[in-house]
């Protein structure tokens, strides 16, 4: 059966096919997994290793969707001489960001799992601190984003640890090759520029 809009623009009617290639709207349904469910899938890891690591990577990926969103807020709202620089620095940092997004809930569905996704759910997860709505000066919003960091590396360290003895060398391998060096990378670059030092020396 397709859809039908009918005159008023109201209420969807149902017709017989027409192969009009009408879009079919309005639809409704029942989950078809639930968060925090696995799918079996022949990879060689078993149930509660594939449970858990899908736990500590969503854990992990709610917490890297809120750096993300920090550094593009951060990015969009810098001001004063260094904007330029910064503004630039920032968004290569979101980007790097953003591909880990992909890689640890890529992960996650290929455990079984479900990945965290709706911005509402992920704020829920997160470890990361709210920011001010507002703006605040450049070196409270570099250390905002080290402080996330930071976060996000104990955490990661932690996870790879362990799910590298429950045998998940896959998401030891993301989370060492991915999140913690790309993260130990970022942090140096932003607290190179929190460091006290005159442009010229006298």
């Amino acid at each position: 059966m397709e859809t039908a809009i009918t005159a008023s623009g109201t209420e969807p009617t149902a017709t017989s096919p027409t192969g009009g290639g009408q879009p079919l709207l309005h639809q409704k349904g029942a989950e078809t997994q639930a968060f925090g469910t696995l799918r079996q899938l022949p990879i060689g890891l078993g149930h509660d290793t594939r449970r858990y690591a899908c736990q500590r990577l969503n854990r992990v990926l709610a917490d890297t969707q809120i750096l993300y969103s920090l550094y593009k807020k951060h990015h969009w709202l810098l001001r004063g001489a260094t904007f330029y620089s910064l503004h630039l620095m920032l968004d290569k940092h979101a980007e790097a960001q953003l591909a880990i997004v992909d890689a640890l809930a890529e992960r996650v569905q290929s455990l079984g799992g479900v990945a965290v996704a709706d911005p509402r759910h992920v704020a829920e997860l997160t470890s990361v601190p709210r920011p001010p709505d507002g703006v605040e000066k450049v070196p409270v919003m570099l250390s905002r984003l080290l402080d996330a960091h930071e976060r996000i590396l104990i955490d990661a360290r932690d996870a790879a640890a362990r799910l590298s003895k429950e045998g998940d060398e896959g998401s030891t391998d993301l989370l060492v090759s991915e999140v913690i060096r790309t993260g130990e990378a970022q942090v140096w670059f932003l607290a190179e520029h929190l460091v006290d030092t005159p442009l010229v020396r006298g």
